[in-house]
């Protein structure tokens, strides 16, 4: 039997024997029933699914066609002796996305919980490849390109968690939590090189290797509080830890084409290694008025990652066994809100953060020293980096005359980076100031809406060009997005209208602009950029039996960009650039009813239609075209409800999944090895399930 399945029947067996109750007699008033005598409930039964897939069940393991189990419970019970609460709740418990929660409370004094979760995730694509020992640390790899087999993908995910808290006197309360995750399977991953320009003469090849996962991932920690009339505070600790049972990947084979630079060379490869981190915090709030409160946190964080090399791994002279990595964080932060006026509110926040990054800088790379086919030559140095950042936030809400409320605001986010850069362009510090106004009012008495407008700044120091080893500059003349110069406006608009009493409509639009900055006036890297975005949501009650809600919704994102590529025909560069464009439209309808008194009926469909473009253009447009990927999805689920008897039901749902695609990303791809990723374009899948719920008191 699967050891999850194991572990639920293991906890729901301990637990179960204190859930079951008797029913109560029908006399007794609802009401107080719920206070003192709760409602239970069990489902369970079966369902069916029709035709394999690959993305309907990615994180539930509806994958393959065939029977599933379907099984849910609710279990409260209350003991009127002790005034003690156990509780048992389960979800999807016959499915591989299972959930499991027992929790036992004595209101004003103590509780504790115990949670099992597991999640699955299946790669959507799947391998073809010829690559044997998948899941493993130690593949096979063809020396030449080979047809393969189908292989299967995925992760999963096993949490265990637990947590109590006690009440203490003088209005203190103590928490802990721990939490216990493991996650294991295999993904994507591979490796490679790409040596100097791309000229027939040089050589660049690509394998695949999939990775193995086993990571455990660890998450503790425990606070005390105080709860005072004007007084807050919560004091504690958080740690963190993470433990790769994977320390290298191993291979024998692979190409040996490219000498000293060839795939198979580099192996072993070393996987995420094992790091832990330690928070002792401390946050509170205090009431100084009725009107006024303030707020503040203060956090100081050691990270390390000091998990050895491998045994086999090639290090350069005085470098240790390990990375000896260290970071320290300081976090510090405050606010207060106040009604100085009853017409007037305002608040205001500051948070500074300052990271340093104590990893001591080494030689791990001496071959970075020579010549590439570039000629240049690189430190082969690690790089800490260390920064900190300042943000602060004041606004202002004010009641005007006629129904008309007025917000204000200003927000300031300032960036200060203690590291040279390496292969892209950097600059120490980045400033951005944000200028915010709204307006809202009550049109009608059916009618309300607001109106903002938002336009940002972001500026900084001078840009810091690349350097090689030898201190040559390095020609870099893009700007990295996250430091680019930036101006946005941004409007926004929302509607809030319900012409009649059983309807009701919401209307937004968002609508913003970018226009960024270049280097050396070079118009490369991002030019501008924008987005839209609209919503319209309407509820409409027919009766009291029957009601319907329909959405529609539209993404509109736009970005322009250029650089520069290397041209084999001349050996210049050329210039290049991309209008991305990501479109998607959604819309759909739920509709409930309950034609009889034992009978409830309801439907919900929606569609969505993404679409991406790049439109790319060079002085050879038909070489770099890139065409459009177009996804659509469909959604159809019916579902009825029957009482059989007041604490029983009957359960009936069908559910029409629909998912295509002309994506092409690995559609000519195949990787040196022979291995190439595959996907069904086009998948349909129909699920019924028929259950029954039990209930009682």
């Amino acid at each position: 039997m699967n050891k999850s399945i194991i572990k639920i029947f293991l906890v729901m067996s301990a637990c179960s024997f204190l859930l079951i109750t008797e029913t109560v007699s029908s006399t007794e008033d609802e009401n107080l029933k719920q206070l003192t005598k709760p409602q239970s409930t069990i489902n369970f039964g079966a369902g069916y699914l029709a035709n394999d897939n690959a993305r309907f069940g990615q994180y539930s393991g509806l994958r393959n066609e065939g029977p599933y189990g379907l099984f849910n419970l609710n279990i409260t019970k209350r003991d009127d002796n002790t005034g003690t609460w156990l509780k048992l709740f389960g979800r999807n418990l016959g499915l591989q996305n299972r959930d499991i929660r027992f929790e036992h409370t004595k209101q004003g004094h103590w509780s504790y919980f115990i949670d099992f979760n597991q999640t699955p995730r299946y790669e959507p694509f799947t391998p073809v490849t010829a690559i044997t020992g998948v899941g493993s640390t130690h593949l096979d790899v063809p020396t030449s390109p080979t047809v393969g087999e189908s292989a299967q993908l995925k992760t999963e995910r096993e949490t265990i968690s637990f947590g109590m808290n006690r009440v203490l006197p003088g209005n203190f309360e103590l928490q802990f939590h721990f939490r216990n995750e493991e996650k294991d399977g295999s993904r994507i991953f591979g490796r490679g090189n790409r040596l100097g320009p791309p000229i027939p003469s040089v050589v660049g090849s690509y394998e695949f290797l999939p990775e193995p996962i086993n990571y455990t991932t660890r998450q503790f920690g425990g606070s005390l509080n105080y709860n005072g009339e004007q007084l807050q505070l919560s004091g504690g600790y958080y740690g963190t830890l993470f433990i790769n049972k994977n320390t290298a990947l191993y291979t024998t084979g692979g190409s040996s084409v490219g000498g000293i630079y060839a795939p198979n060379v580099f192996s072993p490869i070393a996987l995420p290694p094992d790091n832990q981190s330690h928070q002792a915090f401390l946050s509170g709030g205090y009431s100084f008025s009725p009107t006024t409160r303030g707020t503040f946190k203060a956090t100081y964080t050691h990270a390390i990652q000091t998990d050895s090399f491998f045994s086999s791994q090639l290090l350069a002279p005085s470098v240790g066994n390990n990375l000896d990595g260290r970071i320290d964080t300081a976090l510090v932060q405050g606010g207060i809100t106040s009604r100085p006026l009853s017409k007037l509110s305002v608040l205001a926040n500051v948070r500074f953060e300052d990271r340093d990054d104590n990893t001591p800088v080494l030689l791990y790379n001496p071959m970075a020293g020579q010549l590439d086919f570039n000629g240049n030559r690189w430190s082969g140095f690690n790089h800490p980096r260390s920064f900190s950042t300042l943000t602060s936030k004041l606004e202002a809400n004010y009641s005007l005359p006629m129904n008309f409320r007025l917000i204000g605001g200003i927000d300031y986010e300032h960036w200060d980076r203690r590291w040279q850069p390496t292969f892209v362009g950097h600059r120490a510090r980045t400033d951005e100031i944000s200028y915010r106004a709204e307006i809202r009012r009550a049109l009608a008495d059916t009618l309300t809406g607001s109106i903002a407008y938002i336009h940002s700044n972001r500026f900084g120091s001078p840009f810091i060009s690349t350097m090689t080893a030898t201190g040559e500059p390095y020609l870099n003349l893009i700007a990295p997005l996250n430091l680019s110069d930036r101006n946005r406006d941004k409007m926004r608009l929302s509607l809030n209208w319900e012409p009649i009493e059983p309807l009701s409509l919401q209307l937004m639009v968002d609508e913003s602009f970018d226009n960024y900055g270049h280097r050396n006036s070079s118009d490369l890297g991002l030019r501008n950029g924008s987005a839209r975005n609209y919503s319209l949501d309407a509820a409409y009650t027919i009766s009291e039996n029957l009601q319907t809600v329909a959405w529609f919704s539209r993404n509109e994102t736009f970005i322009d960009q250029a650089s520069r590529n290397w041209s084999p025909a001349n050996g210049s560069r050329e210039i290049w650039s991309a209008n991305l464009q990501n479109t998607g439209t959604s819309f759909g309808v739920d509709i409930n009813g309950k034609p009889t008194e034992k009978l409830e009926v309801g439907a919900s469909v929606s569609q969505s239609f993404i679409t991406d473009k790049f439109k790319q253009k060079t002085n050879d447009p038909a070489t770099y075209s890139v065409p459009d990927i177009s996804t659509e999805l469909s959604n159809i689920r019916l579902f009825a409800r029957y009482a059989v008897r007041k604490n029983f039901n009957l359960y009936l749902d069908y559910i029409l999944n629909r998912f295509k695609t002309n994506e092409w990303t690995w559609n000519h791809w195949i990787y040196a090895d022979g291995t190439r990723l595959v996907q069904d374009t086009s998948q349909i899948i129909n699920f019924i399930g028929l259950s029954a719920q039990y209930i009682w008191r």
